[in-house]
Protein backbone atom coordinates (compact mmCIF):
# COMPACT_ATOMS: atom_id res chain seq x y z
CA UNK A 1 0.00 0.00 0.00
CA UNK A 2 3.03 2.49 1.13
CA UNK A 3 4.53 1.79 -2.42
CA UNK A 4 1.44 2.12 -4.35
CA UNK A 5 0.91 5.43 -2.67
CA UNK A 6 4.50 7.03 -3.20
CA UNK A 7 4.03 5.60 -7.41
CA UNK A 8 0.75 7.63 -7.02
CA UNK A 9 2.98 10.56 -5.71
CA UNK A 10 5.74 10.63 -7.62
CA UNK A 11 3.23 9.97 -10.96
CA UNK A 12 1.43 13.54 -9.49
CA UNK A 13 4.30 15.08 -9.43
CA UNK A 14 5.77 14.55 -12.64
CA UNK A 15 3.04 15.29 -14.45
CA UNK A 16 2.98 19.14 -12.39
CA UNK A 17 6.17 19.25 -13.30
CA UNK A 18 5.70 18.48 -16.80
CA UNK A 19 2.37 21.31 -17.07
CA UNK A 20 5.10 23.52 -15.28
CA UNK A 21 7.46 23.22 -18.19
CA UNK A 22 5.24 23.25 -20.92
CA UNK A 23 3.83 26.34 -19.85
CA UNK A 24 7.20 28.76 -19.20
CA UNK A 25 7.83 27.33 -22.79
CA UNK A 26 4.99 28.88 -24.02
CA UNK A 27 4.27 31.91 -22.11
CA UNK A 28 7.77 33.42 -23.13
CA UNK A 29 7.31 32.80 -26.78
CA UNK A 30 3.81 34.44 -25.98
CA UNK A 31 5.32 37.76 -24.52
CA UNK A 32 7.74 38.14 -27.14
CA UNK A 33 5.34 37.41 -29.86
CA UNK A 34 3.19 39.85 -28.56
CA UNK A 35 5.58 42.40 -27.89
CA UNK A 36 6.89 42.96 -31.27
CA UNK A 37 3.23 42.95 -32.87
CA UNK A 38 2.61 45.89 -30.18
CA UNK A 39 5.83 47.53 -31.56
CA UNK A 40 4.74 47.23 -35.45
CA UNK A 41 0.72 48.25 -34.34
CA UNK A 42 2.42 51.40 -32.72
CA UNK A 43 4.66 51.89 -35.58
CA UNK A 44 1.53 51.75 -37.72
CA UNK A 45 -0.48 54.29 -35.74
CA UNK A 46 2.15 56.46 -35.19
CA UNK A 47 3.06 57.32 -39.10
CA UNK A 48 0.68 58.67 -41.82
CA UNK A 49 2.26 56.83 -44.44
CA UNK A 50 1.49 53.15 -43.50
CA UNK A 51 -2.53 54.33 -42.86
CA UNK A 52 -2.45 55.53 -46.25
CA UNK A 53 -0.94 52.46 -48.10
CA UNK A 54 -3.52 49.36 -48.67
CA UNK A 55 -0.48 47.23 -48.63
CA UNK A 56 0.26 48.24 -45.04
CA UNK A 57 -3.33 48.50 -43.92
CA UNK A 58 -3.64 44.96 -44.56
CA UNK A 59 -0.79 43.68 -42.87
CA UNK A 60 -1.46 45.75 -39.96
CA UNK A 61 -4.93 43.72 -40.33
CA UNK A 62 -3.18 40.80 -40.41
CA UNK A 63 -1.33 41.52 -37.27
CA UNK A 64 -4.56 42.25 -35.28
CA UNK A 65 -6.15 38.47 -36.44
CA UNK A 66 -2.78 36.77 -35.49
CA UNK A 67 -3.06 38.45 -32.08
CA UNK A 68 -6.59 37.51 -31.12
CA UNK A 69 -5.61 33.81 -32.83
CA UNK A 70 -2.43 33.53 -30.47
CA UNK A 71 -4.30 34.74 -27.60
CA UNK A 72 -7.35 32.24 -27.78
CA UNK A 73 -4.94 29.76 -28.13
CA UNK A 74 -2.55 30.08 -25.20
CA UNK A 75 -5.76 31.05 -23.21
CA UNK A 76 -7.27 27.49 -24.17
CA UNK A 77 -3.76 25.74 -23.50
CA UNK A 78 -3.31 27.47 -20.07
CA UNK A 79 -6.94 26.25 -19.09
CA UNK A 80 -6.47 22.57 -20.71
CA UNK A 81 -2.85 23.03 -18.66
CA UNK A 82 -5.18 23.90 -15.43
CA UNK A 83 -7.73 21.70 -16.21
CA UNK A 84 -9.73 24.63 -15.16
CA UNK A 85 -13.84 23.79 -16.21
CA UNK A 86 -16.49 26.11 -17.01
CA UNK A 87 -19.86 26.57 -18.74
CA UNK A 88 -20.24 25.87 -22.55
CA UNK A 89 -21.67 29.33 -22.46
CA UNK A 90 -18.64 30.66 -22.23
CA UNK A 91 -16.07 28.17 -23.96
CA UNK A 92 -17.96 28.61 -27.10
CA UNK A 93 -17.08 32.04 -28.11
CA UNK A 94 -13.39 31.35 -27.33
CA UNK A 95 -13.98 28.33 -29.79
CA UNK A 96 -15.57 30.43 -32.00
CA UNK A 97 -12.59 33.46 -32.37
CA UNK A 98 -10.09 30.92 -32.40
CA UNK A 99 -11.51 29.17 -35.32
CA UNK A 100 -12.58 32.80 -36.95
CA UNK A 101 -8.91 33.78 -36.97
CA UNK A 102 -7.67 30.66 -38.16
CA UNK A 103 -9.75 30.78 -41.36
CA UNK A 104 -9.83 34.61 -41.80
CA UNK A 105 -4.93 34.07 -41.51
CA UNK A 106 -5.02 32.59 -45.80
CA UNK A 107 -8.01 34.93 -46.54
CA UNK A 108 -5.45 37.67 -45.63
CA UNK A 109 -2.81 36.73 -47.50
CA UNK A 110 -4.80 36.08 -50.31
CA UNK A 111 -6.07 39.48 -50.52
CA UNK A 112 -2.57 41.04 -49.80
CA UNK A 113 -1.30 39.16 -52.93
CA UNK A 114 -4.22 40.15 -55.04
CA UNK A 115 -3.51 43.76 -53.75
CA UNK A 116 0.39 43.17 -55.14
CA UNK A 117 -1.51 41.79 -58.28
CA UNK A 118 -3.32 45.15 -58.81
CA UNK A 119 -0.65 47.44 -57.84
CA UNK A 120 1.71 46.18 -60.70
CA UNK A 121 -0.95 46.08 -63.77
CA UNK A 122 -3.14 48.94 -62.63
CA UNK A 123 -0.66 50.98 -61.12
CA UNK A 124 -2.66 54.40 -62.28
CA UNK A 125 -6.39 52.73 -62.96
CA UNK A 126 -6.75 50.77 -59.91
CA UNK A 127 -10.29 49.60 -58.59
CA UNK A 128 -11.74 51.83 -55.98
CA UNK A 129 -12.21 49.04 -53.86
CA UNK A 130 -8.02 48.55 -53.12
CA UNK A 131 -7.66 52.03 -52.68
CA UNK A 132 -6.82 53.26 -49.04
CA UNK A 133 -9.94 54.41 -47.86
CA UNK A 134 -11.93 51.58 -49.42
CA UNK A 135 -9.30 48.86 -47.98
CA UNK A 136 -11.73 48.31 -45.09
CA UNK A 137 -14.80 47.38 -47.10
CA UNK A 138 -12.71 44.36 -48.29
CA UNK A 139 -11.40 43.32 -44.44
CA UNK A 140 -15.07 43.46 -43.00
CA UNK A 141 -15.90 41.17 -45.96
CA UNK A 142 -13.12 38.99 -45.06
CA UNK A 143 -14.56 38.64 -41.32
CA UNK A 144 -17.75 38.03 -42.17
CA UNK A 145 -16.58 35.40 -44.19
CA UNK A 146 -14.61 33.56 -42.14
CA UNK A 147 -17.03 34.07 -38.96
CA UNK A 148 -19.86 32.50 -41.16
CA UNK A 149 -18.27 28.82 -41.22
CA UNK A 150 -17.51 28.75 -37.27
CA UNK A 151 -20.85 29.65 -36.56
CA UNK A 152 -22.60 26.84 -38.96
CA UNK A 153 -19.76 24.47 -37.55
CA UNK A 154 -20.78 25.05 -33.80
CA UNK A 155 -24.40 24.49 -34.90
CA UNK A 156 -24.67 21.64 -36.56
CA UNK A 157 -24.63 17.92 -34.63
CA UNK A 158 -25.96 17.05 -31.42
CA UNK A 159 -24.88 17.48 -28.47
CA UNK A 160 -25.08 15.16 -25.27
CA UNK A 161 -28.14 15.79 -23.61
CA UNK A 162 -26.56 15.36 -20.12
CA UNK A 163 -24.50 18.39 -20.65
CA UNK A 164 -26.58 21.99 -20.16
CA UNK A 165 -24.64 24.54 -21.74
CA UNK A 166 -25.48 27.64 -19.00
CA UNK A 167 -24.65 24.88 -15.69
CA UNK A 168 -22.69 21.75 -17.17
CA UNK A 169 -18.63 23.01 -16.19
CA UNK A 170 -16.49 21.43 -19.19
CA UNK A 171 -12.76 21.51 -20.58
CA UNK A 172 -13.32 24.11 -23.50
CA UNK A 173 -12.36 21.46 -26.13
CA UNK A 174 -14.00 21.65 -29.53
CA UNK A 175 -14.30 17.26 -29.24
CA UNK A 176 -16.59 18.12 -25.78
CA UNK A 177 -18.54 20.93 -27.20
CA UNK A 178 -19.76 18.96 -30.04
CA UNK A 179 -18.17 15.79 -31.08
CA UNK A 180 -20.25 14.98 -33.90
CA UNK A 181 -18.89 13.30 -37.15
CA UNK A 182 -20.87 15.45 -38.99
CA UNK A 183 -18.95 18.25 -37.61
CA UNK A 184 -15.50 16.93 -38.01
CA UNK A 185 -16.01 16.58 -41.68
CA UNK A 186 -17.45 19.66 -42.29
CA UNK A 187 -14.51 21.48 -40.89
CA UNK A 188 -12.47 19.05 -42.31
CA UNK A 189 -13.81 20.53 -45.93
CA UNK A 190 -13.94 23.94 -45.09
CA UNK A 191 -10.28 24.09 -44.19
CA UNK A 192 -8.97 22.17 -47.20
CA UNK A 193 -11.69 24.75 -49.49
CA UNK A 194 -10.04 27.88 -47.94
CA UNK A 195 -6.86 26.97 -47.96
CA UNK A 196 -7.01 25.56 -51.79
CA UNK A 197 -8.72 28.60 -53.23
CA UNK A 198 -6.12 30.79 -51.08
CA UNK A 199 -3.21 28.73 -52.98
CA UNK A 200 -4.62 28.88 -55.99
CA UNK A 201 -4.82 32.74 -55.92
CA UNK A 202 -1.49 33.73 -54.86
CA UNK A 203 -0.07 31.08 -57.51
CA UNK A 204 -2.50 33.03 -60.00
CA UNK A 205 -1.16 36.31 -58.70
CA UNK A 206 2.50 35.21 -59.19
CA UNK A 207 2.44 33.58 -62.72
CA UNK A 208 0.50 36.72 -63.94
CA UNK A 209 3.37 38.82 -62.46
CA UNK A 210 5.92 37.08 -64.08
CA UNK A 211 4.48 36.85 -67.40
CA UNK A 212 3.16 40.49 -67.56
CA UNK A 213 6.84 41.52 -66.44
CA UNK A 214 8.24 41.79 -70.06
CA UNK A 215 5.28 43.44 -71.19
CA UNK A 216 5.37 46.18 -68.35
CA UNK A 217 7.47 49.08 -68.62
CA UNK A 218 7.86 50.26 -64.96
CA UNK A 219 10.26 50.50 -62.56
CA UNK A 220 12.02 46.56 -63.03
CA UNK A 221 13.12 46.51 -59.16
CA UNK A 222 9.72 46.99 -58.09
CA UNK A 223 8.08 44.58 -60.13
CA UNK A 224 10.50 41.94 -58.46
CA UNK A 225 10.01 43.30 -55.41
CA UNK A 226 6.01 42.19 -55.42
CA UNK A 227 7.10 39.20 -57.19
CA UNK A 228 9.29 38.38 -53.72
CA UNK A 229 6.16 39.25 -52.02
CA UNK A 230 3.56 36.84 -53.38
CA UNK A 231 6.43 34.08 -52.77
CA UNK A 232 6.60 35.42 -49.08
CA UNK A 233 2.65 35.33 -48.61
CA UNK A 234 2.98 31.15 -50.31
CA UNK A 235 5.59 30.91 -47.69
CA UNK A 236 3.34 32.22 -44.92
CA UNK A 237 0.71 29.87 -46.33
CA UNK A 238 2.51 26.83 -46.18
CA UNK A 239 3.50 27.78 -42.37
CA UNK A 240 -0.42 28.09 -41.86
CA UNK A 241 -0.66 24.44 -43.50
CA UNK A 242 1.49 23.03 -40.96
CA UNK A 243 -1.57 22.42 -38.49
CA UNK A 244 -3.29 20.20 -40.93
CA UNK A 245 -0.01 17.80 -40.70
CA UNK A 246 -1.30 17.30 -36.68
CA UNK A 247 -2.32 13.31 -37.22
CA UNK A 248 0.17 12.08 -39.87
CA UNK A 249 3.18 13.57 -37.05
CA UNK A 250 1.18 12.00 -34.14
CA UNK A 251 1.26 8.56 -36.14
CA UNK A 252 4.68 9.06 -36.75
CA UNK A 253 5.73 9.87 -32.97
CA UNK A 254 3.88 6.87 -31.91
CA UNK A 255 5.67 4.64 -33.98
CA UNK A 256 9.24 6.44 -32.81
CA UNK A 257 9.13 7.33 -29.76
CA UNK A 258 7.41 6.37 -26.76
CA UNK A 259 5.60 9.58 -25.47
CA UNK A 260 2.49 10.22 -23.80
CA UNK A 261 -0.44 11.16 -25.77
CA UNK A 262 -0.79 14.95 -23.88
CA UNK A 263 2.86 15.20 -25.07
CA UNK A 264 2.47 14.30 -28.40
CA UNK A 265 -0.24 17.32 -28.16
CA UNK A 266 1.65 19.60 -26.81
CA UNK A 267 5.05 19.04 -28.97
CA UNK A 268 2.52 19.56 -31.85
CA UNK A 269 0.61 22.43 -30.49
CA UNK A 270 4.07 24.11 -30.45
CA UNK A 271 5.74 23.23 -33.32
CA UNK A 272 3.04 23.06 -35.97
CA UNK A 273 0.57 25.59 -34.56
CA UNK A 274 2.29 28.78 -32.44
CA UNK A 275 5.96 28.38 -33.88
CA UNK A 276 4.30 29.51 -37.25
CA UNK A 277 2.18 31.66 -35.59
CA UNK A 278 5.00 33.90 -34.48
CA UNK A 279 7.32 33.44 -37.80
CA UNK A 280 4.48 34.71 -40.37
CA UNK A 281 4.17 38.70 -39.37
CA UNK A 282 7.53 38.27 -37.94
CA UNK A 283 8.99 37.98 -41.20
CA UNK A 284 6.74 39.80 -42.94
CA UNK A 285 7.11 42.87 -40.95
CA UNK A 286 11.14 42.81 -40.53
CA UNK A 287 11.47 41.96 -44.43
CA UNK A 288 10.11 45.34 -45.18
CA UNK A 289 12.96 48.51 -45.62
CA UNK A 290 10.37 50.95 -44.30
CA UNK A 291 8.55 49.04 -40.99
CA UNK A 292 12.44 47.19 -40.03
CA UNK A 293 13.71 50.93 -40.32
CA UNK A 294 10.70 52.44 -38.20
CA UNK A 295 11.61 49.40 -35.54
CA UNK A 296 15.26 50.18 -35.46
CA UNK A 297 14.41 54.08 -34.70
CA UNK A 298 12.05 53.17 -32.17
CA UNK A 299 14.49 50.94 -30.65
CA UNK A 300 17.03 53.83 -30.47
CA UNK A 301 14.83 56.10 -29.21
CA UNK A 302 14.24 53.85 -26.50
CA UNK A 303 17.61 52.84 -25.53
CA UNK A 304 18.71 56.68 -26.03
CA UNK A 305 16.21 57.25 -23.13
CA UNK A 306 17.20 54.58 -20.80
CA UNK A 307 21.25 55.39 -20.73
CA UNK A 308 20.72 58.80 -19.22
CA UNK A 309 18.77 57.41 -16.48
CA UNK A 310 21.47 54.53 -15.99
CA UNK A 311 24.37 57.01 -15.73
CA UNK A 312 22.64 59.02 -13.92
CA UNK A 313 22.29 56.56 -11.15
CA UNK A 314 26.20 55.52 -11.43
Amino acid sequence: MQNLTEFLGNATSNKSLSVIIKVCVVIPFFCVFLCCILVMLHIFASHRQFLGTSRYILFACMLINDTFQILSSVLLFLFIMGQVKFAIVYCIPLLFLSTATFQNTPLILATMSLERYVAILYPLQRPTAWRSDRIWIIILSLWLISCIFPMIHYSIGKRDPAVDILTTSVLCKSIVVNSSPIQALFQAVVNILFFAVVAFIILFTYVRILLETRKLRQDKASVSKAMHTVLLHGFQLLLCMLAFTLPITENLIVLHVNWLPEDIAFFNYFCFILIPRFLSPLIYGFRDKSVRGCIEKTFLRCSNKVKPGVRGKL
